[in-house]
């Protein structure tokens, strides 16, 4: 054997973080010893798997060819690591979710995911849609679990789930006895929404056809909860997710609007890199993900 796991591993590290002293950090080494083992791995094959520029280093052509193969060949030996020590061969599943998925889906996913495998452990990132692409392109998660549509040519989307937006406005508003909208009184609304680069305000976009560039925008906020409060302090009427609206509209802290004229249903995705090694913990994952919904 000519390289070594130690070398893949600083390897894969300088890839994702373009920089030998934050990469030396993750793995607990010293700067000396990740840039000799990226040395030595470079020099045995004569080859140059980054590019210098300035103080980063960027992924040359073969480095971006040679990577996939590198993560691949790592989780395979962790699994075999793990099937030695006895364990599942599951190990950590690095996921990303969206705000409405990660805050209102996934704790209750995990808590079942754990309890069938208690060895395995799931590291997860909760951001928008646009940032979880980013990290899954860098190799940086397994998988996504989003709400936006995207069109990475290096990502592989999947169908998960149905979701619907549901409008919505404080009991107080005048919109509130009326409850269902014309394109007339969207346009006459103020509204308080999803940042761009999110899911939900993607699909708000779209069912807004017609209207997007017209509508008065009051405030764009990352956060589902600080649009409801907003929402409830009468600063505009909002749209989200309706599984993140069913508890205020039980407790009549937010009133549910309609507004029939317009397409409010979505799809929430699945996402992987196509060139990243799908263990069985990632295929776990994803069988659980799909049965949840029929419980």
């Amino acid at each position: 054997m000519r390289i070594t796991l130690r070398q893949l591993e600083v390897f894969l590290a300088i890839a994702r973080c373009e920089n030998v002293t934050q990469a030396a950090s993750s793995l607990a080494l010293s700067q000396s010893a990740a840039s000799t083992a990226l040395k030595e791995l470079e020099q045995r094959f004569g080859i140059r798997l980054f590019d210098r520029i300035g103080k980063r280093l960027q992924l040359n052509e073969l480095g971006q060819h040679v990577r996939p193969k590198a993560e691949a060949l790592l989780a395979r030996a962790r699994e075999f690591e793990l099937t030695l020590t006895g364990s599942e061969p599951i190990g950590t599943i690095k996921v990303g979710a969206t705000l409405t998925i990660g805050n209102y889906l996934a704790v209750g996913i995990i808590a079942r995911f754990i309890s069938e495998h208690p060895d395995a452990r799931i590291d997860l990132t909760v951001e928008n849609t646009r940032s979880i692409a980013g990290k899954l392109l860098n190799y940086e998660l397994d998988i996504g679990l989003v709400e936006g549509e995207l069109q990475e040519p290096d990502l592989e989307v999947l169908p998960w789930r149905n979701d619907e937006l549901a409008l919505f406005c404080a009991p107080d508003h005048p919109f509130a006895t009326q409850r269902v909208l014309t394109d007339d009184d969207l346009l006459a609304a103020k509204w308080v929404v999803r940042e761009p680069g999110s899911g939900t305000r993607q699909a708000f976009d779209r069912a807004m056809t017609g209207l997007l560039s017209n509508l008065r925008i009051q405030l764009e906020l990352q956060h589902t909860e600080g649009i409801k409060r907003a929402v409830e302090a009468n600063l505009g009427i909002g749209c989200l997710s309706r599984i993140t609206l069913e508890e205020a509209f039980r407790r009549g802290s937010l009133v549910p609007l309609e507004a029939p004229d317009r397409n409010w249903q979505r799809n929430f995705y699945f996402v992987l890199h196509k060139q990243k090694y799908k263990s069985p913990g990632i295929d776990s994952w994803l069988d659980l993900c799909r049965d949840y919904l029929k419980t």
